[in-house]
């Protein structure tokens, strides 16, 4: 089974290309969190190269920037080529097929920038008043209780 999952922050702004027969895709990176060097105490963080076609990749393109928080679910993709020295070269790429906006947008459209020593973890987005009609993307703060005994 072919399958990935991984929450991180865009590590730029994604821009929008078309293939030649005019198919929309956008490549970012995400950068994600794996936890701690024993030896340094030092965060360790990978940067993972994405794909998104089509309505994904327009979405990704319009909505989100720079540490915008995102998770994303796809497969791994690999490929090579021979690059214009004559050398090949070998490719990895996590192909989106599901993503998730975990980052709210503040009044200006952007999301909020995160600290220098912010982490997914104690990242808490800005709420809002929008109306759903205007952006389907806004966090409304709603609580969810996690209630075990919630059926007794």
């Amino acid at each position: 089974m072919n399958s990935v999952c991984l929450v991180g922050r865009l590590t730029a702004k994604p821009e929008i290309r078309y293939t030649g027969s005019n198919v929309p895709y956008v490549r970012f990176t995400v950068a994600a969190n794996r936890g701690y060097n024993s030896q340094s105490q030092s965060q360790m963080t990978d940067f993972i190269g994405c794909v998104a076609w089509r309505r994904t990749a327009e979405n990704i393109a319009n909505y989100l920037d720079k540490g915008s928080m995102i998770s994303v679910q796809g497969y791994i993709n690999t490929g090579s080529y021979t690059d214009r020295d004559g050398n090949k070269r070998y490719t990895t790429d996590i192909v989106a097929d599901n993503i998730q906006f975990l980052s709210a947008r503040n009044s200006g459209g952007a999301p909020k920038e995160p600290s220098a020593t912010s982490t997914p973890y104690d990242y808490e987005p800005t709420n809002n008043s929008v109306n759903i009609e205007e952006d389907p993307f806004a966090d409304f703060g709603d609580n969810v209780s996690l209630d075990d005994n919630f059926l007794d």
